[in-house]
């Protein structure tokens, strides 16, 4: 099992290149599912949840072919099943995405119920209730959903469908779902995260029609059938927040290439009161950070607001500046695993259920600590940058699922970072 071995205290300096976003890539490799005609993706970042995710499609009798450039190309014209079967989607929250494309393409589908990250209950209910008011049959047996069309329909109907709460998986279900539906279908307090428009952007692309994307209420008016495309999977938010909370905390001056500002404002206006210079430049971001920063408290919300995912590792970075600051966590209810490990640090941090409490010292330690989730894993690096000493984080599978080749991009920076593989327990 890898490892990441860190010896803390160097700057960060020069360019890094943002990959394709995760959250958005997986998507819309499923919406490949929507067409018998290929479909090819640019700037797909290699991740354990795409290799995992393109396993699937295969598993499905989809061609799914990539290239050392992030070229992904994906012809579902010859799928032969429309399983998604436990072994493969356990680890992977992203594999509920494949349901609204099966149903709406082939009127039935036979899906796990996810796994993923353990952060907390992320129920997939929102998603079988859209799918409902679309006029499918679906039960949960045996671990799976299985949905079909009634008897004597061939498409799925338009609807108006306003969800429990904002959900992005589920906006992302249903634009799929209604873009081959019959009629008009209507998403009422839809997500608005960067990756639900380039989603739809990709699904018109392939003929499909729909409005108000990237607003809370967005229309689709169904077709009957869509074609091949090519597309270009937006830069990952997150992957640039991780750098940008990285130079920051370590200090220096980094261009994040193909890096998106407006798709950064809470963070970055966070990073600015912190003290750090954050500034857009033509095809990028440009972070410079010296000295110690002045902590900043924050809540998570739903976009625009102050991402979730980015509150681990802007945690690491409260560590180690100066004064106190709260975080509230609203969207998880198991997000301050990390907390534990920072500890082990040096880190002064006590959490009180959804808010942590962490008073900034000038030092961290470097130690042995162990991932527990994908941005947990994010934190850890960020704090072992800054830590005085080796650090050697455990379990970095998880940091794998979400950042492409998180640990030579750092060292193109100047971070003394290596990737150490170790011998499986019980073997020497």
């Amino acid at each position: 099992m890898d490892k990441l071995l860190i010896r803390g205290g160097r700057t960060l300096r020069g360019e890094v290149l943002i990959s394709g976003a995760k959250n958005a890539a997986l998507p819309e490799l499923c919406a490949a599912l929507l067409t018998d005609r290929p479909v090819t993706l640019h700037n797909v970042p290699r991740l354990n949840d795409v290799g995992t995710m393109l396993k699937l499609l295969r598993n499905m009798g989809v061609s799914a072919e990539r290239d050392d450039d992030g070229c992904v190309r994906i012809d579902a014209g010859a799928l032969h099943t429309q399983e998604a079967p436990y072994e493969l989607v356990k680890t992977m929250r992203a594999s509920v995405l494949a349901l609204g494309p099966l149903l709406a393409r082939f009127g039935r589908a036979r899906v796990s119920l996810p796994g993923g990250c353990a952060i907390g209950s992320r129920p997939v209910d929102q998603h079988i209730k859209g799918l409902q008011a679309m006029g499918a049959e679906i039960v949960v047996e045996h671990g799976y959903m299985v949905a079909k069309l009634p008897q004597g329909r061939s498409r799925l109907r338009g609807a108006r469908i306003t969800t429990d709460m904002v959900t992005v998986t589920g906006t992302e279900n249903f634009l799929m779902a209604a873009a081959l539906a019959e009629g008009e279908t209507v998403l009422e307090n839809a997500a608005q995260e960067p990756e639900i428009p380039d989603l739809a952007e990709m699904l018109i692309e392939m003929g499909a029609r729909i409005e108000g994307h990237g607003t809370s209420r967005i229309h689709v008016q169904g077709v009957e059938r869509l074609h091949g495309c090519t597309h270009q999977v937006v830069a990952d938010r997150i992957e640039a927040g991780t750098f940008l909370c990285a130079v920051a905390a370590a200090g220096g001056e980094v261009v994040l290439r193909n890096g998106r500002a407006d798709h950064l404002d809470a963070l970055i206006e966070k990073l600015r009161e912190a003290g750090a210079e954050v500034a857009s430049v033509d095809g990028g971001i440009r972070v410079q950070s010296s000295g110690r920063l002045k902590a900043q408290s924050f809540r998570t919300t739903e976009y625009p607001g102050f991402p979730t995912d980015m509150q681990a590792q802007f945690m690491a970075l409260n560590a180690v500046s100066d004064g106190t600051s709260t975080v509230t966590e609203t969207i998880f209810e198991n997000r301050f695993m990390h907390v534990d490990e920072m500890l082990r640090l040096g880190a002064k941090i006590q959490t009180d259920g959804k808010v942590a409490v962490i008073e900034g010292v000038a030092q961290l330690s470097g130690a042995t600590v162990m991932a527990t989730d994908l941005r947990a894993s994010a934190s850890l690096v960020i704090a072992g940058l800054v830590a005085e000493g080796e650090t050697l984080i455990d379990r970095i599978y998880h940091l794998d699922r979400g950042y492409d080749r998180m640990e030579a991009k750092l060292r193109g920076l100047g971070a003394d970072i290596e990737r150490v593989a170790t011998a499986p327990e019980g073997r020497s």
